[in-house]
């Protein structure tokens, strides 16, 4: 199993911003922000499956035109994997005539371009040998995390989230667990803001990574554009034992850094270096 990170930005605003998206092999989606885009067609037109943490427009942004874009070039629907909340939610406000048509009745009902298919926290999906497992997440809408595990190994991806007491025992008994990617929105002296809107700051990224008790690499998503460098440096002031490393969207040309899975955190971090340089 590879993992490409397509996208792990709170925000836009350059070639190596884009907001989350992130491509498993060559046919899963994990959520479809801005850093879809950098996929020409031919690799849009490979994705069979996304899987939304949740409905917020930095994580769905990209998927009414990956739907459109690759309309005509696939014989299958593109399934796409969510609660049922989410489902919802982008089916009234997206999906419905008046945003964008509704892909699960074009070209026609018997052959749709998009299959709704909701999971449960808590449920798995199995893709061939790989299995996506849905883990609870607080955020100010219904949303869930994602554990990709290749049997090998396990990948981590918290989605948005606030301080979550259900998430850590789940992560905690995953065996095989490799990575950690979890979100820190705001520095410190927002830390108000990012309680109003359900996110972390390194304060309360900290606190949480105290129920961390096993070891993984544990890469920081979301981070604000504009405060990147203050959020990690306290980030790194009050990370303890962890270490936690910024994630880098390295899509910024056709030569995606592709890494290995499972790949050591070496690996991760020369990834992350060399998209940064780009």
């Amino acid at each position: 199993m590879k993992v490409r990170i397509l996208g792990c930005s709170g925000g836009i605003g350059g070639r190596h911003l884009g907001t989350t998206a992130i491509l498993v092999d060559d046919d899963i989606l994990i959520d479809a922000g801005t850093g879809v885009t950098h996929l020409p067609l031919a690799e849009l037109a490979r994705i069979d499956h996304v899987f939304l943490t949740h409905s917020h427009l930095d994580h769905i942004g990209s998927l009414p035109l990956l739907i459109d874009s690759v309309a005509d070039l696939r014989t299958e629907p593109v399934i796409v994997h969510a609660i049922p909340e989410t489902l919802d939610i982008i089916g009234r406000h997206i999906f419905n005539w008046e945003i964008w048509p509704d892909f699960r009745t074009i070209p026609s009902h018997d052959r749709p371009a998009m299959q709704y298919r909701p999971l449960a926290v808590g449920e798995s999906v199995g893709l061939g040998t790989r299995t996506i497992t849905a883990l609870p997440a607080r955020h100010t809408v219904p949303a869930v995390g994602y554990q990709l595990d290749s049997g090998a190994g396990s990948l981590v991806f918290t989605g948005d989230t606030t301080v979550n007491p259900a998430f850590w025992p789940l992560v905690n008994r995953i065996a095989n667990l490799r990575y950690l990617l979890i979100e820190t929105a705001f520095p410190n002296r927002e830390q108000r803001l990012a309680e109003m809107s359900m996110h972390l700051c390194p304060r309360l990224l900290a606190a949480e990574l105290q129920n961390l008790s096993t070891r993984a690499g544990v890469f920081i998503s979301h981070l604000k554009p504009s405060q990147i460098e203050l959020t990690m440096a306290e980030i790194e002031s009050c990370s303890g034992e962890h270490k936690p490393q910024m994630l880098y969207n390295n899509a910024s040309s056709s030569r995606h850094r592709q890494v290995p899975w499972p790949a050591p955190a070496t690996a991760l971090r020369r990834a992350a270096r060399a998209g940064r340089r780009r």
